[in-house]
């Protein structure tokens, strides 16, 4: 499994909040992405697009309920989303978060080899060489309905 360490600077998403139980996260999860997907047409002159015009990409945004971003407890905060413009305002009915900027062990799976992978890097990866989790773990998509989803673990060295 190739993992890349990446510095990323801070960015603003704009989605779809939900918060539940961290155990449940596919039940009351899917929901936030079927809405974003039906009303996209309401921040799509706010996302960053790309050099041909399309959305740079979309994230499930992570953070603890208290949206410290520190990673999820018992319950935990999701935010389908795509990346904004730093400036822009979330309309009615959606949340804008900036997400701080972080040092990221980033790795690629697919819905079938989630858990597997998180459980890889949560397990093996990090503890063997000297990282722990420093925050809430977000997922990136870079093509809507495609099947790469890519793990962004926020990591610091263990001192």
């Amino acid at each position: 499994m190739e993992v890349k360490i990446v510095t990323k600077d801070a960015f603003t998403v704009i989605g779809k909040l939900g918060q539940g139980p961290a155990g449940t996260g596919q039940q009351w999860i899917q929901p936030l992405w079927a809405a974003a997907d039906a009303n996209f047409s309401e921040i799509a002159s706010l996302a960053k697009l790309d050099e041909q015009g399309k959305v740079l990409g979309l994230w499930g945004a992570m953070s603890d309920v208290d949206e410290t971003f520190a990673p999820w407890g018992d319950e935990g905060k999701y935010l389908a989303s795509a990346e904004a413009k730093a400036d822009a305002e979330a309309p009615e009915g959606w949340t804008k978060w900036v997400i701080p900027a972080a040092t990221y062990a980033v790795v690629c799976c697919t819905l079938e080899t989630y858990g597997e992978t998180f459980g890889y890097m949560m397990k093996a990866y990090l503890p063997e060489n000297g990282y722990h989790l420093a925050g809430a773990v977000h997922e990136f998509y870079p093509e809507p309905g495609g099947k790469k989803i890519y793990l962004y673990f926020p990591i610091k060295m263990w001192k």
